[in-house]
Order: C-alpha cells, then structure tokens, then sequence
C-alpha cells in the first residue's frame, strides 16, 4: 500500500518517523536508491511510503524548495530567531547572520526575544521593525506574547533556533505544555545553558510544525550556508530601497563614496547595527569563491 504526501517528522538511526495525511507515525526505512542518489531523506521532507504492516519504506522524497545542512530540515516556512533580553546577552550579529542566512535561502525570518519580564525588548524590536522583519517580545512567565507566537507557528513549517539558554524549550513549554521539553540552567561563570536538545524533531503544535534544535551553533553557516557576497545586500531587506541609488554600481555599501545604504544609515533610517553586521559578514566571504565550495 503505497501512502502519499506524508512528512518526515524524525530521523534517528536510519529510522524514519513518517506522520501520514491522516496523522499516523509510521516507523520506515529508506530505500537503498537514496544512497545511489546521495540524498538522504530529512526532517520536513514530504514523501511518499510504501506500508507494510505496521512500518513502511520511503521509496520517494517530493521536490524541496530549501532545506538546511545544520540542522538536518527542509521546506522550512520560517526561521524563528529566539534571544534572551538579559542573560546571556542579546549578540546582534549573530541574530543578524541567521537572519540573512534565512532571506537567502527563501525562509522567512522571525525574531523573538524572550525574558521580557525581566527586561525592556523595544531598543532590540525597533532595530527589526526597520528592517521589515517580524519580530515580537515574549515572557514564559508571565505568558505575555505567547499568543501571538501561536500565530507565526500556525499553518506553517518553523525551525526554532537562538542561543543556548535563551529559552527557546521554555517557549515551547510555555504553548504547549504537552511537550514536556527540558531546559537549560543558565551558568552564572559562562552566562550561557546547557544543550537540552540533542536531535532534530518536528513537534506538531499550534496548527503547524515546528523544530527546536540544540543552540546557535547547530546552523552550521560558518562552514555550509555560505552566502556569497554578490547576494548578501539582497540578504538585507531594509537596502533593497537605497541599492540603486548608490553612484556607482559596483558599489558594495562597505563605506564608499556615494553609496545610498551608507547614507540611510547616517540619516537614521537603517539601524548602524545592521550596516556593521553585514560589513562584518562581507568581509568574511570578499575572497570567497563559490567553485572551492562543494556546495550541496
């Protein structure tokens, strides 16, 4: 029996745990072929099975239209960015690479910064506001925001990511409570958590699916979701309006005369902090070439 248009919601071991049209988990296998391929079927991959008994074989994976290498995922509707508002500290650059990483691989971006009964996240919010991206403040505690996360969850595919202990499980916790995740102690030596979560999951909540993955570091963009410099002032929807009007079009917005995005910025209009970001990024790929990348 062969069962169509199911979505691959854990991988472990070389198991697959398939959720069927109908909402069924179907433990499988893949088919050796994948192998022949060298595609290995991920979390959020849409497939189709073949039933036997109570488990199955995945013997097709439909077109993805993205995926990452770190977590393993695809088909990802939106990249929520969680950052704690006091210990450990909001780090701009760091939300700003994951943003960007997001835009250039067609997610959309979604920051949340977490503890706001702890601190005041508005200094933070307004610098994405301006740069046309969704983001809110949210408090596990006292519960404040929470509704409005439900909705970025509903209909949608998210992969939830931010620093170790900003409180990303709590959130989870927080709106479904049914999750039962573990949390992190945050260390007062390092100001930084433990990883709680040690495998890639899809968790079906509010309406949609979401992943929590095991801090910054398991999006591997240092060395994989390499963006290359001619796309990274696409990768910042706020530039999108001043890209053309910069004199000269070679203009790469790192401080040239004449350049529109620069004088956005000294006009207020694009936060300094993104500009500083994204020259930062910039001159991490300047002599990057996309042929000394086996790119997947």
């Amino acid at each position: 029996m062969i069962i169509e248009n199911c979505i691959i919601v854990k991988s472990t071991a070389g198991f697959y745990y398939v959720r069927s049209p109908e909402g069924n988990i179907i433990e499988c296998r893949a088919r050796g072929v994948f192998r022949k391929l060298k595609l290995t079927p991920l979390v959020g991959d849409i497939a189709d099975i073949e039933l036997c008994g109570e488990s199955g074989t995945v013997t097709n994976i439909h077109e993805r239209k993205n995926f990452l290498l770190r977590p393993p995922a695809a088909n990802i509707d939106k990249l929520v960015i969680v950052a704690s508002v006091v210990k450990p500290s909001v780090n701009l650059f760091i939300i700003d690479k994951l943003t960007a990483m997001a835009v250039d691989k067609g997610i959309t971006p979604v920051v949340v910064f977490s503890k706001s009964d702890l601190a005041d996240a508005d200094e933070y919010m307004e610098i994405y506001k301006k740069a046309g991206i969704e983001t809110y403040s949210v408090s596990s505690e006292t519960g404040e925001g929470t509704d409005r996360f439900k909705e970025v969850l509903r209909g949608n595919v998210c992969v939830l990511t931010g620093n170790t202990g900003a409180g990303k499980s709590s959130l989870l916790n927080c709106v479904a409570p049914e999750l039962n995740l573990a949390t992190a102690h945050i260390s007062d030596k390092l100001g930084r958590g433990r990883h709680t979560t040690r495998t890639v999951e899809l968790y079906e909540i509010c309406g949609g699916f979401i992943a929590d993955t095991p801090g910054f570091s398991s999006l591997d963009f240092e060395n994989n979701e390499i963006i290359l410099k001619e796309n990274l002032q696409f990768c910042f929807p706020e530039f999108k309006k001043y890209i053309g009007t910069c004199k000269f079009v070679s203009c790469a917005h790192i401080g040239e005369k004449g350049c529109g995005v620069c004088k956005a910025v000294s006009d207020g209009v694009i936060p300094e902090s993104r500009l500083e970001s994204y020259k930062m990024m910039y001159d991490e790929v300047k002599d990057y070439k996309e042929w000394e990348h086996d790119r997947r």
